[in-house]
């Protein structure tokens, strides 16, 4: 939650590969979705509720 909370403030990318281990939690989607659409740059979407690259 840390990285994702620097990354907010940063906009440094944390990475897909912790992103999408994050995701598995409804409560931290919610924040990864944020995140992507402050931050389209970094070239994730989310399709049919999934995360891609």
């Amino acid at each position: 939650m840390q990285k994702l909370k620097v990354a907010e403030n940063s906009g440094q990318n944390p990475g897909f590969e912790y992103l999408l281990q994050c995701w598995d939690d409804p409560a931290l989607q919610i924040v990864i979705k944020k995140l992507l659409a402050k931050f389209p740059k970094w070239g994730f979407t989310i399709v049919d509720g999934d995360l891609k690259t």
